[in-house]
């Protein structure tokens, strides 16, 4: 049974300090995953907005930001210019790419699509989604096969664009297993692989979880295997660096509990069934995590 890795690179220093700690890792334990880049300026110090956003600073207050993330990294934006994370960082990129992992489109800047494209129009959310795929052009030398929405936040136009501009596959939602994105009635003929599992930071510090308890936590959500498997996301400022050594033991208790931890296209390619179920997208929350996010909802029945 196949478990998808789907890692989420948000930051400059998370693709610069994060993401080479986390190739060492996965060739450590033979395991294939999907890295998704953002690729445009970091400015990461101006989601100081979400401040007003419910469960916001409990959130802040649990994962302690500042240690993850750098109070230098919280400053981008404001006070500091926020770093050109495509232009400075295209060689540490292409080396993932390299050691045969694979690589796609996150977003180009993280906090301006996660904090705005919901309400957005169709000209600033193409303009948004060809601005990260011309960066990825430049530096791969090739279209992305997969899109993964930053915060998983995406509007009809994106959804749209995810057809349109050839992907083959996204993982822009929160849900249960693959399918047919159907928003607002319209169908989407590009299919989302969800995240099934919640990630480390919503978990840790609710519900009596903590950093010596939350690796058995989510191997127990994961003993049962499902048909389709699973996909998990996970954050380079995260697993990339303080939480390395939880991830680390995630990677081994699901190669002992028989999963086969792959990419998101290696998960796709291998699904024994690609007429996919279709599933209305939907707006909803989950435990841990601040804010409202896409989700799979109710099954379309033919």
């Amino acid at each position: 049974m196949n478990l998808a890795l789907k890692i989420d690179v948000d930051t400059y220093r998370g693709t610069r300090d994060g993401v080479p700690r986390l190739v060492e890792l996965l060739k450590k334990h033979e395991a294939g995953a999907t890295f998704l880049f953002s690729l445009g300026p970091d400015h990461t110090g101006r989601a100081i907005k979400r401040i007003f956003r419910k469960g916001f600073l409990s959130k802040v207050r649990r994962t302690s930001v500042v240690s993850h993330y750098g109070f230098g990294t919280l400053l981008y934006g404001t006070v500091l210019p926020g770093p050109d994370i495509g232009g400075r960082c295209a060689d540490a990129m292409r080396a993932v790419q390299s050691q045969g992992f694979e690589v796609g489109i996150h977003t180009f800047d993280h906090v301006r699509w996660q904090d705005h494209v919901e309400a957005e129009d169709a000209p600033w959310t193409r303009r948004e989604m060809e601005r990260a795929r011309t960066r990825f052009r430049e530096i791969f030398g090739a279209d992305a096969r997969v899109h993964g929405a930053a915060g998983w936040q995406m509007n009809r136009h994106a959804y749209r664009l995810t057809q349109l501009l050839g992907f083959g596959y996204c993982s822009d939602t929160r849900g249960t297993h693959p399918f047919v994105p159907v928003y607002e009635a319209e169908i989407v003929a590009c299919p989302q692989l969800p995240t099934t599992l919640p990630t480390l930071d919503e978990l840790i510090g609710t519900d009596g979880i903590d950093m010596n308890n939350v690796v058995e936590h989510l191997l127990e959500l994961t003993r049962d295997m499902p048909p389709t498997g699973h996909v998990f996301t996970l954050h380079a400022e995260l697993e990339g660096m303080k939480l390395a050594l939880l991830f680390e033991r995630l990677l081994q208790g699901w190669r002992d509990q028989g999963y086969k931890l792959v990419s998101l296209g290696d998960y796709f390619d291998a699904l024994p069934d690609k007429n996919l179920p279709r599933h209305e997208v939907i707006t909803g929350s989950i435990p841990g995590r601040s804010g409202t996010l896409a989700m799979q909802g109710q099954q379309f029945l033919t």
